[in-house]
Order: structure tokens, then sequence, then C-alpha cells
């Protein structure tokens, strides 16, 4: 709309450019195989050269940051940088992965507009959904990028769903999770939590090396206080393969039956 006139160019037109967060949504329902997402991130560029901008879903730097550039080193799409300034991102690389959120000592990075997959969303929808179900077993971090788009095609309707032993809950990217988010849901009675990320070498941030060293470093937690290391666990699951996924959270589920509550 924008390219052919139809849609007017103004920051509000401008800003539902920046809101894109790749999840690639629009690319597995693409029968033609085109790469919107490229197509998105030139077209951002435009716009910013433009003197157009988000911040979308853009990376931002609250006024406590350190400069200690680790966001810098962490960020798998170069979008942030150092300057004279203080710390900052191109929207145009941006990929909203939330990466840097995470790895910031200080809580300076942020993402304004999170559609659902902040760390604080999550924690509540994970609690919402314990508290109502008294059967519920399992919790599942399922990642936005590797299968979500077709698994979200699949999914029943709620009232098909709502006495299921288990939620999903889409984090952007296995390298955005933390240990406060994957261990809050056995303080509200999960029996285990569930985490599905990119296979090796189909990351396009290297979340699901991070994530696979968390869930590693969690097992060892458990162990520790006496609880059984299996009841989290990580699977890979690749691009698409919602039949994998079920199969995985069918599988864990009975395990977390036969183990059955922490006690």
């Amino acid at each position: 709309g924008l390219a052919t006139g139809q849609i007017e160019l103004t920051p509000y037109s401008a800003e539902k450019m920046f809101n894109c967060f790749y999840c690639k949504r629009c690319e597995a329902a693409c029968s033609s195989g085109v790469k919107l997402t490229e197509v998105f991130t030139d077209a951002k560029q435009d716009l910013m050269d433009m003197g157009l901008k988000g911040p979308g879903t853009t990376s931002v730097t609250y006024m406590n940051c350190a400069r200690c550039l680790i966001c810098v080193g962490a960020c798998p799409h170069e979008a942030r940088s150092h300057t004279e300034d203080g710390i900052e991102t191109n929207p145009a690389k941006c990929q909203a992965c939330g990466i840097c959120v995470e790895v910031c000592p200080a809580g300076a990075a942020t993402i304004e507009n999170t559609f659902g997959t902040s760390r604080s969303e999550l924690s509540d929808r994970a609690k919402a959904f314990l508290d109502a179900h008294n059967d519920a077993q399992v919790i599942v971090f399922a990642c936005n990028w590797s299968y979500y788009p077709e698994l979200q095609a699949s999914r029943l309707p709620e009232s098909e769903t709502k006495d299921n032993d288990y939620e999903i809950l889409v984090n952007m990217c296995g390298g955005r999770l933390e240990a406060q988010l994957l261990m809050a849901p056995f303080l509200n009675k999960a029996k285990g939590v569930l985490v599905a990320c990119c296979p090796e070498g189909e990351c396009q941030h290297d979340g699901n090396k991070k994530a696979i060293k968390l869930v590693e470093n969690l097992k060892t937690t458990l162990e520790k206080v006496g609880i059984d290391s299996s009841r989290i666990q990580l699977v890979e699951i690749p691009a698409g393969d919602k039949t994998l996924f079920q199969a995985e959270i069918d599988t864990f589920v009975e395990q977390m039956n036969q183990l059955g509550p922490i006690r």
C-alpha cells in the first residue's frame, strides 16, 4: 500500500512497519515463498532514511545504562553499537529477539512493544493457567521462530483445549529465556517445565545455545535442592514440525504424571 500510494506515508503507518518482530508467520503463509521479512527490513531502512522510525519492537536503552557493551557483543544481528551518546539500536537491523534485554545486568535494555512475550507477561499467564486448572501438569515455553507459525494455524478452539494439562507460552527466542521465568511455574504447583527451541544451526539468533546452557544449569539447581532434574527439559524442534512438537509434549506430560507432584 505504501509503495503504490494507496496508504499515506505517516508516522502512524511507519510505526506499523516497525512493529514487525520477525515471527515469520507471513512467510509461512506465503504460497510464493517470498522472504517478506527481508522486504520489511529494506522498507524499514527506507523509512529511516525519510526520518520515520519506531521504536515499534526495537529494543531501547534507558538512562541507567552502564555502557558495559555486553548487549553490543550479544546482539546476533549487529543492531547495537556504542556511540558518544551511549548505546544505540539500529531499528532496521533489530529483530526484537530480546537477547539484549536478558543479558543486560542493569536492566537498561527493554522492548516497549512485546505483544505478550515479556518476562512478566509470560509469568503472569503461567500462574493464571496453573491457578485455573487443578489438574495442570506442565508449562511449555515455545520458541516463536522455529515452529510456531504452523502450530498456531493448527491449534484447536479454546473450548476444546480448556481441560489440557499443559499450557503453551510463546517466547520470542530461546535466548531470551531466563532462570526466574523457567523456575516460577514450580512455585505455582507445576510438575514440570518444557523448553522448545530451534535445532543446532537453525536459530538465526543463536539463542538455542543460550537456552541449552540455561536448562543445564537449572537441572543442576534442582538436583541441589532435592528435586528430580528431569522436571525441566529442553527439546529441539525443526521449523514447522508440529507433529514432533506435540509428541514431545505428550511424552513429557506422561513423564510428569509418573513423577507426580513435587513434595
